[in-house]
């Protein structure tokens, strides 16, 4: 969108959240950079000039504005609903893989060379791997600082910074602030709202995710609740929480739905995490999808008019980890959601990693294929070819054969899922839809739909169903979650 110069300007002058994270706006006479919504007067068209990323914007020299903090945009939604290369160099970064494995590690997992991938990321973004990365740990250093009592030679660690200098330089530069002046304002901000100075809980960090109204938390939140494995996830006091399997340790998330936020509260074994977490929580929850898009569409259906104008802004609930969803879809194999929960609560109890949960019920880390890959098929309460499915599945995750991450090419990925004993379309489609996430993703055999189909309708066969859902191409996905919540099952509702 950053190339439509007059579309980019009258975003910024009517000053639409709509595309926060769309693109950021550049201002020349200041050398500011913000997001379209930002409150202040607009500059003059001449002297605004229009980047993809905000990493763009800090290679081409130019600083967050202090006022509306365009760092912490919902991310564009253009890399959620494409499975290119670079959208899935995008998802891979957010995940912290090069921080962790660097650029040839992040063009391996793609299948291409390391100078492929740089190019294609400076032609869409106007950044490379190295600078999305930095721009990301900018960010994370920027919540520690201003959300954490940790020391900043901590804070510069855990952010991925390998020195205190680059930290500091890398602060300055972005936030035009010194790491200690950006604590020393945070405090002021708190101060002057009358929020307490006290020190935070110690080990937990607080901070809000950010997303592009509307959103319906009913079917988001009640999905994730409902399904939630017991001893892994939990819905207590108002929140959906769960436990975190992370690259340096593991954590405990806590997020509540709010008005105009999602509040998350998270306690992490090693701060490093930190960006890796916030980043798996935003995509469980769907937060940087664009609702209006995707409702603006639908709405041309007259049968799916109605449940759209009813609760806009449903997002697909998906998963933090991609492998663990792959698991529960063989176990939730023609049984029922409560049957679900009890066949994966028993495979945590016996192969998850015991953690504490000081503030409230969570036991366990859901085990990892490795520590999958040597269960004993007998001790499986399952039919002997649900087994089966299960231990192949297994078996292909634990040892490389199948990948599925967040850089995963969808339709790789379908071909291999199907190729395993046991898995029909459902299964293959429901990951698709919650552990890939395609937003185009389809069930039409799927019971629920079927049912939803004939109340509003709609063709009930698959086939039929399917040559119908075309029109609601390519958000199949979220119109399967509005046929869903036309009935009254617990996944559509917030708990009590």
């Amino acid at each position: 969108m950053h190339t439509d110069t007059e579309r980019c300007v009258r975003a910024v002058r009517s000053k639409d959240a709509r595309f926060d994270g769309w693109f950021f706006t550049a201002v020349l006479t200041t050398r500011i950079y913000c997001r379209p919504s930002c409150p202040v007067v607009p500059p003059k068209a001449e002297n605004m000039v229009f980047y993809p990323s905000a990493a763009a914007c800090q290679q081409a020299g130019f600083r967050a504005c202090k006022r509306c903090r365009p760092d912490t945009s919902p991310g564009s939604p253009e890399w959620n609903a494409r499975a290119d290369v670079v959208a899935r160099a995008v998802r891979l970064v957010q995940d912290g893989v090069v921080d962790r494995e660097g650029v040839p590690g992040l063009a391996a997992r793609l299948g291409y060379s390391t100078r492929q991938v740089e190019r294609q990321l400076l032609a869409e973004l106007g950044a490379g791997p190295l600078a999305l990365a930095r721009a990301q740990r900018a960010q994370t250093a920027r919540l520690l600082i201003e959300t954490t009592p940790l020391p900043m030679a901590e804070v510069a660690f855990a952010a991925g910074f390998s020195s205190i200098r680059t930290f500091n330089d890398t602060v300055r530069e972005v936030f035009a602030l010194a790491p200690g002046e950006l604590r020393a304002r945070a405090a002021r901000g708190r101060s002057s709202l009358g929020v307490s100075p006290s020190a935070p809980t110690a080990g937990v960090i607080a901070l809000r995710l950010p997303y592009r109204a509307p959103l319906e938390p009913g079917n988001l939140f009640g999905h994730l609740a409902a399904t939630g494995v017991p001893g892994v996830e939990e819905w207590r006091d108002g929140a959906y929480r769960r436990t975190l399997s992370l690259p340096y340790g593991h954590g405990i998330v806590s997020l509540t739905p709010q008005p105009d936020h999602i509040a998350c509260r998270l306690s992490l074994t090693d701060p490093r995490d930190l960006t890796i977490a916030i980043s798996r929580c935003r995509w469980m929850l769907d937060l940087d999808a664009d609702p209006v898009a995707v409702d603006d569409q639908l709405r041309d259906d007259p049968l799916l008019a109605p449940l759209v104008g009813k609760a806009p802004g449903r997002r697909v609930p998906r998963t933090v980890d991609a492998a663990e969803f792959a698991v529960r879809a063989v176990l939730g194999q023609q049984v029922s959601t409560a049957a679900a929960r009890t066949h994966a609560g028993r495979l945590v109890r016996a192969h998850g990693v015991p953690v504490e949960d000081p503030e409230g019920g969570l036991t366990h880390l859901f085990p990892a294929p490795e520590a999958l890959a040597s269960l004993d098929p007998e001790d499986l309460a399952l039919p002997r070819s649900r087994r089966t499915t299960l231990t192949t599945l297994v078996a292909a995750l634990a040892d490389g054969t199948l990948k599925l991450d967040p850089g995963s090419d969808w339709d790789k990925a379908r071909a291999q899922l199907a190729g395993l004993p046991g898995f029909g379309p459902w299964t293959v489609e429901v990951i698709a839809m919650r552990a890939l996430g395609d937003p185009d993703a389809f069930l039409p055999t799927d019971l629920g739909m079927r049912r939803a189909a004939a109340a509003l309708g709609l063709p009930s066969t698959p086939a039929a169903l399917t040559a119908r859902a075309a029109a609601w191409r390519p958000w199949r996905a979220y119109a399967v979650q509005y046929l869903w919540a036309s009935d009254d099952h617990p996944i559509n509702h917030l708990p009590a």
